[in-house]
């Protein structure tokens, strides 16, 4: 009698058993919507039919595994994974070979599941929400016979170390096998290959740390089996094939020895070891197994030749024909830095001072990108890539202006016009800010840029520091707003002359006329935004201009303040007393409230990038860049489409670098509590044990409405007291989460450092999406599973931005619930400064700056609202609730006050 083999055994129509004198097993990757941008477009446009010919060529290429994945933001993964997987399944020269199902969404790994034939992998599970999910997840794929890929991943995140990589593997195979009955054999594990030569020190051993992981695994797990996504490893040569393929060779043939049993890679695109370009294979060599301190620095400059090598098209590059003066502006006009310092040098060497090589060439360059902005023919990310060829070059030139000065201080007297800029005290918002400045920039003014949080002191006394001709503000939350006229008091007290312009997110024309302009009568203009910075700049500077330029903003001002006075007598407001009792009509006694599936807290340490980039709403993103239009239609427009596409392509690929190299962290929290309204406007949260923990205070819109519409306040959307009386706990439950992206500085450090603008307000622009698609994740995780009051919810990813699903997450200081102070008893029940590492500054925004919190409403009723304009009677009734004065509230509400 034959003793059956602890062999991986796997099948598709054909058995696949994976023994020990098995050569490595090539995992197809292209039928993977985030790893081919022919497969992706194929699966969105629902070509089903022309995909298959995709996982096709990836059989007829040498792929003994397909590996399919359909996480994608614009798709719903469930229904593309059961539609292609059973479509394959009726291909036998396809289906012969075993399935590997792949998504960091377990419902659509599940799909799958239901549908595919044979034995498959299911890649992956991990132990990173803990033990008890990976446990569910592991016996749901066993009851399907699958093998599973277990990624050493756990609670504290990804394991980037050597030790981790083992200890997470150890521990997640004595799980398996002690409590869910996996046969060695049926497990795979991928110890996570990481990126290199990034230019990161830390990133140099990932390689290494991969290879001696896999060693020490296969000895004290020896039945197991290895995977990995190998292209990972070369994603800093992106776009370079000749030279990642050499890698991936590299890297396999020493992976493979010290146990790689398989991997996710372009099986049609892996070079023989012993054919590489010599010089290549030793500069990979070097690399892969970090042998030398400047590997990384050889590699990087051998590639350049490798590329330009490689190369079926040539560059037009007739320019690098025309005189100096002419490639400075051609590289300034369309953001090229190729070239940059050998012009730059070629210039100052036929130019007498290197400042004639601004004040000349340069400018000139400059003064061509801003007519072609001011007049249409240029977009924002085009002046920033712009702005990043002109510091670069202003780079070469500084030693030699500053060796100059040493010699002859007089001689470099003068020069450009400054103009100071900050986000004030207690903000921590500063893309806006940062666009601006560079625009200011492009266009010949030197920018003194102080950063955020910047207190009245600093930015004035730097202002005469510098004798600087503008000072400009920036803020995004409301206590901004006081901090603004609090500056243009003490610009006045101070005897200032400075003009002050005043920009950011929370800001208005209205607000600066009503608010900030009396305070000072040297100029306070309100600026919408980068494109008309320049012109208002140019205005107040000039002397010709300023007088009458100012005089009309005095007279627009001054209408201003009159239409908001007549306003507050014109619109009809209900008394506060009214208002409370023109309530939301909610049907109580026909309605029973949802309970939680999780009470308390659940802390996320490091979500899933890759899982949350899914959810990006892109529509806010191209704002950020001034580009207006809806998403993904802005891709195809008439007048910005070329560039919006070129902006989005970009994005996507600095967000594949985030996601591979771990730039970013992922953390947050959400948590819920028993909770009932005991007043108009105020609700009680209590602990499991019937404990009060905090009274929430509302605030309700006080406008005259049609009779049939209500005065929303958010306490309308909980149950109110049962029977007080008797003391009966709780029907109804709330909920709240704060959620928030970390380890942005040393990159956005590593952007400024390189003069690279564009980059830096990428960075902050897709960490700030990061957040609001975290928050995202997080709501639709709520409603299906914390809360599960909508278990059974499938609405495509893509119309999540819609917002058409049932319940809210109001935000404080935003227009449901517009007290900034609210949000301490909110990060209070969270923890969310330990939980989730969110600090609130004094002005109570949030740091890091891509930070969000909210709470969680689930009643069918529950929308969303502006509180609007409130009376007195309010103010006063909503400082009492609060313990606090009138004029201390009254800071955190300005905008909201009618009297």
């Amino acid at each position: 009698m034959s003793v059956i083999q602890p062999f991986l055994r796997l099948s598709g129509l054909e058995p696949l058993v994976v023994r020990p004198e098995t050569n490595f097993v090539n995992v197809g990757e292209r039928t993977n919507v985030t790893g081919s941008k022919k497969f992706a477009r194929l699966i969105r446009e629902n070509k089903y039919e022309e995909a298959l010919s995709v996982a096709r060529q990836q059989v007829e290429n040498g792929a003994q595994i397909l590996d399919i994945n359909m996480d994608d933001a614009l798709l719903d993964g469930v229904q593309a994974m059961t539609t292609y997987v059973n479509l394959l399944q009726s291909e036998p020269d396809i289906a012969r070979i075993p399935i590997m199902l792949d998504s960091s969404k377990f419902e659509i790994i599940e799909a799958g599941l239901k549908c595919v034939q044979g034995k498959c992998i299911v890649n992956s599970i991990s132990l990173k929400e803990g033990e008890e999910k990976f446990i569910d997840q592991a016996f749901i794929c066993k009851s399907y016979g699958a093998s599973v890929i277990v990624m050493a991943f756990d609670e504290n995140g990804q394991a980037d170390t050597l030790q981790r990589r083992v200890d997470i593997c150890q521990r997640a195979y004595d799980i398996l096998t002690q409590k869910v009955g996996y046969h060695p054999e049926d497990i795979i594990f991928d110890p996570n290959i990481f990126a290199i030569a990034t230019g990161i020190e830390e990133h140099n051993n990932y390689a290494i740390d991969f290879i001696e992981a896999t060693r020490q695994i296969k000895q004290r797990m020896p039945l197991t089996k290895i995977s990995g996504g190998v292209s990972n490893v070369s994603f800093s040569f992106r776009g370079n094939d000749a030279v990642r393929e050499a890698i991936h060779s590299v890297f396999l043939l020493h992976a493979i020895k010290a146990g790689m049993d398989m991997g996710i890679v372009n099986a049609g695109q892996l070079q023989v070891y012993d054919e590489i370009e010599p010089q290549l294979r030793e500069l990979c060599e070097d690399v892969i197994m970090n042998k030398h301190p400047d590997a990384t620095e050889r590699l990087v400059t051998f590639a350049e030749t490798v590329k330009a090598k490689g190369k079926e098209e040539k560059k037009d590059d007739v320019w690098r024909s025309n005189s100096v003066e002419e490639r400075l502006k051609h590289a300034l006009v369309n953001g090229i830095t190729e070239f940059i310092e050998a012009d730059t040098e070629e210039a100052r060497q036929k130019y007498p001072k290197p400042l004639d090589v601004i004040e000349g060439p340069l400018m000139a360059g400059m003064d061509v990108v801003g007519d072609l902005f001011g007049s249409g023919k240029m977009f924002l990310p085009q002046v920033v890539k712009s702005a990043r060829v002109m510091k670069k070059s202003v780079a070469v030139l500084t030693p030699f202006i500053e060796e100059e000065k040493k010699n002859n201080p007089n001689a470099q007297a003068g020069g450009a016009a400054k103009i100071l800029m900050a986000t004030v005290k207690g903000d921590v918002h500063d893309i806006g800010k940062n666009i601006v400045g560079v625009v200011l920039g492009c266009n010949g003014y030197d920018v003194i840029d102080l950063g955020v949080m910047v207190p009245a002191d600093k930015i004035l006394d730097t202002a005469q520091k510098e004798n600087v001709d503008i000072i400009g503000l920036s803020g995004l939350i409301t206590p901004s707003l006081d901090e603004m006229v609090h500056v243009a008091k003490e610009m006045k007290r101070r005897k200032m002359t400075q003009p002050l312009l005043i920009g950011g997110a929370t800001t208005s024309r209205t607000h600066t006329a009503v608010k900030i302009a009396p305070e000072y009568e040297n100029g306070v203009v309100y600026v919408l935004d980068a494109s008309r910075s320049v012109t208002v700049a140019g205005s107040l500077l000039s002397k010709e201009q300023k007088p009458g330029f100012l005089t009309g903003i005095a007279t627009e001002y001054t209408k201003l303040r009159e239409d908001f006075a007549s306003k507050k007598t014109i619109k009809q407001y209900l008394s506060f007393a009214d208002a409370q009792k023109n309530p939301v009509k909610v049907d109580w006694n026909n309605y029973t409230p949802p309970v939680p599936n999780l009470k308390g807290t659940k802390v996320f340490a490091d979500y899933d990038l890759a899982e949350i980039r899914q959810y990006i709403d892109w529509g806010p993103f191209f704002i950020a860049w001034e580009m207006r239009g809806k998403f993904p239609d802005i891709l195809k427009d008439e007048k910005v489409g070329t560039e919006a596409t070129k902006l989005f392509n970009d994005a996507n690929a600095m967000i594949d670098k985030i996601i591979a190299e771990k730039w970013l962290t992922a953390k947050g929290v959400v948590g819920f509590w028993a909770a009932e309204k005991i007043a108009a406007d105020t609700v009680v949260v209590k602990d499991e044990a019937g404990n009060e923990l905090y009274h929430l205070e509302s605030l309700r819109q006080q406008i005259k409405k049609a009779a049939d519409q209500p005065n929303f306040s958010l306490a309308d959307f909980v149950k109110p007291t049962s029977n007080p009386a008797k003391g009966e706990a709780p029907t109804d439950h709330m909920g709240a989460f704060a959620v928030s992206i970390h380890g942005i500085e040393p990159h956005l450090q590593r952007f400024i450092a390189d003069h690279d603008d564009y980059n830096k307000i990428m960075l902050q622009a897709i960490a700030d999406r990061f957040a609001e698609a975290f928050a995202e994740v997080l709501h639709l995780r709520t409603r299906k599973e914390f809360w599960g009051y909508m278990k059974d919810e499938n609405m495509p990813i893509r119309e999540l931005v819609k917002e058409e699903y049932q319940g809210i997450r109001p935000a404080p200081g935003y227009p449901a619930c517009p007290d900034h102070t609210e949000k301490i008893k909110l990060f209070e029940l969270l923890g969310a400064n330990e939980n989730a590492g969110i600090e609130l500054t004094e002005s109570l925004a949030m740091y890091p700056a891509a930070s969000v919190c909210g709470w969680y409403f689930s009643h069918p009723q529950s929308v969303y609202f502006g509180v609007g304009k409130i009376t007195e009677d309010q103010l006063v009734d909503y400082a009492q609730r609060k313990n606090m004065s009138v004029e201390e509230i009254g800071k955190w509400l300005s905008p909201n006050l009618e009297g």
